[in-house]
């Protein structure tokens, strides 16, 4: 692994929501490893970057909203020639409940624009997601209302036990050991 961003809206308005879970996975992955993010002009994005394994390795907040998310991904993946199958995506997913959190590679976009964005600037679908469940409202013409706001207090909680549980995992990922990752965070725990 050698790109992971963190999917959200940049600004006050926008920092409790839902939308935002990629860009606090990503802040609390930052604290664990005492780097800081600094603005990039150049890649449209916060960034934060250590050595690993003695290879450059990067965190990435896009600032350019949600819908445009894949112009700093391109951005910096083809600056650092990071291919796809590099890099990870973290971000909110409808489709699961809140405390639920997934690892996976490719597969569709699901709606999600930001997704979306990536897919086409990166011309495929062949990335890491790490899939942070807010649950969905119910009626689909709804969703951009609800994505955008913050979740109740008990989804809260559940939200960030996934985030919690979903780093635990993080040195896995990091080697590239994506199969005990998947079983570590997909197993239930008795």
């Amino acid at each position: 692994m050698k790109l992971i961003v963190g999917l959200g809206n940049p600004g006050e308005k926008y920092a409790a929501t839902r939308h935002n879970v990629g860009f606090h996975w990503l802040c609390r992955l930052a604290e664990q490893l005492r780097i800081t993010f600094k603005s990039e002009v150049k890649f449209h994005g916060l960034c934060a970057n250590m050595m690993l394994d003695n290879e450059q390795f990067w965190l990435l907040k896009p600032q350019t909203y949600m819908n445009a998310s894949g112009m700093a991904v391109a951005a910096l993946s083809r600056f650092y020639k990071i291919s796809p199958d590099q890099l990870l995506v973290v971000h909110d997913e409808l489709d699961l409940p809140p405390g639920t959190v997934k690892l996976k590679l490719g597969g569709g976009a699901g709606g999600h624009n930001g997704l979306k964005d990536i897919m086409a600037r990166l011309a495929t679908q062949d990335f890491w997601r790490l899939r942070i469940g807010v649950g969905h409202p119910g009626n689909k013409n709804e969703v951009v209302d609800y994505v955008l706001h913050p979740p109740r207090k008990e989804e809260a909680l559940l939200i960030d036990d996934a985030i919690q549980r979903s780093l635990v995992i993080w040195p896995l990922i990091a080697s590239g050991d994506y199969t005990a990752a998947m079983h570590k965070l997909h197993t239930k725990q008795k």
